[in-house]
């Protein structure tokens, strides 16, 4: 089975012109489905994450990384991962813009670095098989984010998101996984991901999750995320 989400230009730079109509998808059920598989690979996550943590902490600094993130409804939550940056990494990504003009253009367009020199060794490795995000089942069984959603973002990022036409992002639970983290992660703005969260909400199913959830072991097997 394809998947293709609708990631096509609106009118207006960056803005999303899908309309929203209710899905029920977004019901019960999923929520059903992303408890019982959590629990599930309860005991292999835990033990991969336990171990990736040693590793981690073998490298300085705490192993787990705690964020605020904006949820359903426009709710902060503290979302987490396995540290994959430095520890000084918001200092240093203020100096780095600073003293860097392309850089600081590059943040603002993508709020991502494409060679981000804050990130470990340790770090890159989780990055590429995306195995930081382990922790976030935590946050599935908590109800902050379900198995597959929009990539959860900043407070600091929300003025951005709306600007660029962003409402079904808010309807819903972000996802450890989506459409953007398979799809676009690497290569689109952050704008972009208006889009993709749109596009997702109009043509999710049981089947197009499952596909996702497919397609995201590949991206840990290929080692291919950012």
């Amino acid at each position: 089975m394809t998947l293709t989400f609708d990631a096509s230009p609106g009118v207006d730079d960056g803005a999303a012109t899908v309309s929203i109509r209710a899905n029920r998808h977004f019901g019960p059920g999923k929520r059903l489905f992303d408890i019982l598989l959590c629990l599930v690979i309860l005991p292999v996550v835990a033990l991969v994450t336990t171990v990736l943590w040693a590793l981690v902490r073998a490298d300085g600094g705490p192993g787990f990384f705690c964020q605020t993130r904006v949820g359903r409804g426009g709710r902060p939550f503290r979302c987490w991962k396995l540290r994959s940056m430095a520890v000084d990494a918001e200092t240093r990504l203020t100096q780095l813009c600073a003293d860097d003009p392309a850089l600081a253009r590059e943040w603002h367009n993508r709020q991502k670095l494409e060679n981000d020199p804050r990130v470990t060794r340790i770090g890159a490795f989780l990055r590429r098989t995306s195995l930081d995000e382990l922790p976030q089942i935590w946050n599935i069984l908590r109800g902050d984010m379900s198995l597959v959603g929009p990539r959860p973002f900043m407070p600091s990022q929300e003025r951005l998101y709306a600007e660029a036409g962003g409402r079904a992002y808010f309807l819903i639970r972000p996802g450890v996984t989506g459409p953007w983290q398979v799809d676009g992660r690497s290569t689109t703005r952050f704008v972009d991901r208006v889009r993709f969260d749109e596009g997702y909400y109009a043509s999710a199913s049981a089947l197009t999750d499952l596909a996702l959830l497919i397609r995201t072991a590949g991206v840990v097997v290929r080692m291919t995320g950012r």
